[in-house]
């Protein structure tokens, strides 16, 4: 039996021959088999890299974000040990208050109600209750204090002996640029200089406070109350009493600063006032020459 077969004619363009090609019908339908089977294998692979592909910048978004929420994760946990922290000081610090001023506050009701429920007081409530405490143990304090100590009650004395830098009032910002108001003075010191109470007094307290740096305030009475800022160290702790020129820590750069000084303030009823009406005949610690004096 005579095969089938395809003829598949070939012209050359220029010389005009012809040239005929027969294929059987089984090897056309085999090459017809493997172009559609490579057609569909050249598919699969690019749509196989496709998926790859939106998969990879899927999960490098999807990682992306798990950091960040990891990171915002980790801060908040941070922020939470760190007011875990400050209320087990604060109730400690109540408590220990409440034992030398002879302070009770109890839960009234039935012997029931108070072992059924304590409520154990909130981070607001210990805010309150300290500060309650610490006004009620100043008061006492202050009162034994007037009674001791009549003299050397308004600042008299410049804390430490160097250059002004910044005076009271407006000001430009050293970091904005933009105008502000200077609550206090800046005195030249170098890292580690004795800071000495510019009078008689009570520390109402020696801490870190945000842009203070390491804050040493002290309460002469009748309002008045003066802070040293941006210290390097602490000599003395809230409660204790000092008199003036005694040092109470020492100069540095904590806090919001561009360089080691001291930031000094004298402040009446709560609000800045300038210091040098009260400073300007200072008998203790005033610089030896007229270019020093800091006004």
């Amino acid at each position: 039996m005579k095969q089938h077969y395809f003829v598949v004619v070939l012209a050359h363009s220029l010389h005009g021959r012809l040239r005929r090609i027969q294929i059987p019908h089984q090897a056309f339908y085999l090459i017809l088999i493997l172009a559609l089977c490579g057609s569909f294998s050249l598919f699969g692979m690019v749509s196989s890299y496709l998926r790859m592909t939106w998969k990879v910048a899927n999960y490098n978004s999807l990682r992306s974000e798990v950091d960040t929420l990891r990171s915002k994760y980790q801060a908040l946990q941070r922020e939470n040990n760190q007011k875990q922290e400050q209320l087990a000081s604060l109730q400690l610090m109540a408590s220990e208050v409440s034992m030398a001023l002879g302070l009770k506050r109890r839960l009234e009701g039935t012997e029931d109600l108070a072992e059924a429920g304590r409520l154990v007081p909130s981070y607001t409530e210990s805010i309150e209750e300290y500060n309650f405490l610490k006004s009620a143990s100043f008061s006492r304090l202050h009162h034994t204090y007037a009674r001791s100590w009549q003299k050397n009650l308004i600042p008299t004395i410049w804390p430490v002996n160097g250059r002004l830098l910044s005076r009271f009032g407006e000001r430009q910002d050293p970091f904005s640029g933009e105008g502000a108001f200077h609550t206090g003075v800046d005195i030249s010191a170098s890292m580690g200089t004795p800071v000495h109470a510019a009078a008689d007094g009570i520390v109402y307290s020696a801490e870190f406070s945000g842009r203070y740096g390491k804050l040493v305030i002290i309460d002469h009475g009748n309002g008045m109350r003066t802070w040293y800022a941006h210290l390097s160290r602490f000599e003395v702790v809230a409660g204790q009493e000092i008199r003036r020129g005694e040092v109470l820590g020492a100069s540095g750069d904590t806090g919001r600063v561009t360089s080691p000084h001291l930031h000094f303030e004298v402040r009446v009823g709560g609000s800045p006032v300038n210091p040098h009406p009260y400073l300007t005949r200072s008998a203790v610690l005033q610089p030896s020459t007229q270019s020093d004096l800091p006004f």
